[in-house]
């Protein structure tokens, strides 16, 4: 008689494939979340490239549990969590709000007063700067801080045609040639300077009630986009089973 005694592996053997498994499904998990966050990263800030809204794209920074300490959140015995995520690097107001604006829409009313002030093209676009270079789009109160009230004249405020008010500068000289943005004052003895001719006024800023902005980019979409991606990111992170 033949007999044969079978036995199947002791059960720290399972224990020890159910180890491997999720440590390879875990680090799987981190890889593809952070690469997921810098998929996001990159197509926002081209999306805002070409929505032709400068540098604000460079604005968006992008984060995840593998770049922060390597670790996925552990749920109990079984279940785990890996994320990426998107962030603001600036904590200017007027980047977050902007950001804000032109990736949701904005209706935008003056926080003091009655009006918002344009800038003409007859006037510097921007006043000044920051400490990182970037410019602030110029406005009365930023006008008369960097001394534009000296260099050029004081904003003297009439009533425009249509009743809303505008800001005017009296006695300047403007580009002969009728460049935008060349207005300069004129000389002590009240002549225009080379190659411009001396005007009775420019109209400096205009006002309006209020403005909208409509979304130039659909953040939900790009960020929804990436997420159906997961499984196909998660696969490659795995590699050959």
């Amino acid at each position: 008689m033949i007999s044969a005694k079978l036995s199947g592996p002791k059960m720290g053997a399972f224990e020890d494939f159910r180890r491997f498994a999720r440590q390879r499904f875990e680090r799987a998990a981190l890889i593809a979340t952070d690469k997921g966050a810098t998929i996001a990263k990159t197509e926002l800030r081209t999306a805002m490239g070409e929505a032709r809204l400068g540098r604000l794209g460079q604005a968006i920074g992008s984060g995840s549990d593998l770049k922060k300490n390597g670790r996925v959140k552990s749920y109990g015995q079984d279940r785990f969590s890996a994320s990426g995520w998107l962030y603001i690097r600036s904590r200017s107001e007027r980047t977050l709000g902007a950001i804000e604006a032109y990736t949701q829409g904005a209706d935008i009313r003056p926080v003091r007063g009655r009006w918002l002030w344009i800038a003409t093209d007859e006037i510097s676009r921007l006043a000044g700067s920051n400490r990182q270079g970037k410019g602030f789009r110029m406005t009365p109160a930023l006008y008369r801080a960097n001394g534009w009230e000296k260099k050029l004249g004081p904003l003297v405020e009439i009533k425009g045609p249509r009743g809303a008010p505008v800001l005017i500068v009296r006695n300047v000289g403007v580009n002969a040639a009728g460049k935008k943005r060349q207005a300069k004052s004129l000389t002590k003895r009240g002549a225009p300077r080379e190659g411009q001719i001396a005007v009775d006024q420019i109209v400096a800023f205009y006002a309006i009630p209020r403005t909208s902005r409509t979304a130039r980019v659909d953040a939900r979409q790009i960020i929804t986009g990436v997420q159906n991606r997961m499984p196909e990111l998660i696969s490659q992170a795995l590699g050959p089973i």
